[in-house]
């Protein structure tokens, strides 16, 4: 972080009002940002539905009313679950909407700021699924979709001292997980053997490779994915 700005810089952070989202907020106020949330709850957020463009774009021209932002976390996103054979095009498309799209409109909304100060920091959450799991595949394509729209990001806008990361999380202990997912269940005691660390992650262990992502001093870093993830990733195409 940029100590010698005489104001916090401002960090906006999609679907920040619960889980993952919750915890970067939480760690950017540590780490001395102002977290601007777009969510459709939460007392702190800005009420919007980041499915719909004309709500995004509504919130984020009130987020931009209170100083410019020069960070950004694309951190909502929706799984949709079916077999490719009972997919719905309904589901596929509430799938990109929400998890791409919104994340393209941020991005756009927040260049001006970003290149006006010669700097910013773009962070999206993907996910270990995007190099294929089972019954996601229209979260997959759209998780994949956001690292082509990360790395494309990184290569037109280095030149204004902007970085683009995605962070791919595996299995996360978010309270949706957990209640989907009992301690004792065999589909509970299957994931954990498919991870290498033996356990799922934590909110907190996304938060802080995100807040590296964020910082100042992270500008040699653009266009990656980092897998938080346990080492589900390493030499494994299942899981």
């Amino acid at each position: 972080m940029n100590s010698q700005l005489s104001t916090p810089p401002r960090v906006l952070i999609t679907g920040g009002a619960n889980g993952i989202g919750a915890a970067i907020a939480q760690r950017c106020r540590i780490d001395g940002y102002e977290p601007v949330i777009l969510d459709r709850a939460g007392e702190d957020a800005i009420h919007c539905d980041l499915s719909n463009v004309e709500s995004t774009q509504k919130a984020l021209k009130v987020a931009l009313e209170g100083g410019p932002i020069t960070r950004l976390v694309n951190n909502v996103g929706a799984v949709f679950p079916n077999a490719i054979s009972d997919q719905t095009v309904e589901e596929f498309e509430a799938a990109m909407a929400l998890n791409v799209r919104s994340a393209f409109l941020c991005i756009q909304a927040l260049l001006p700021c970003m290149r006006d100060a010669g700097l910013g920091r773009i962070v999206s959450i993907s996910s270990r699924a995007a190099l294929g799991k089972e019954l996601r595949s229209a979260y997959a394509t759209s998780k994949a979709g956001l690292q082509g729209l990360t790395r494309t990001v990184a290569l037109e806008e280095g030149r204004h001292g902007i970085t683009a990361n995605a962070i791919g999380p595996g299995p996360i202990a978010t309270e949706l997980f957990v209640n989907a997912n009992p301690e004792d269940s065999s589909q509970t005691q299957a994931i954990l053997s498919s991870v290498p660390v033996g356990r799922v992650g934590t909110p907190d262990e996304v938060a802080h490779a995100v807040a590296y992502l964020l910082d100042d001093r992270s500008g040699f870093v653009t266009g990656q994915t980092h897998y938080v993830c346990g080492g589900m990733t390493v030499g494994a195409t299942h899981g």
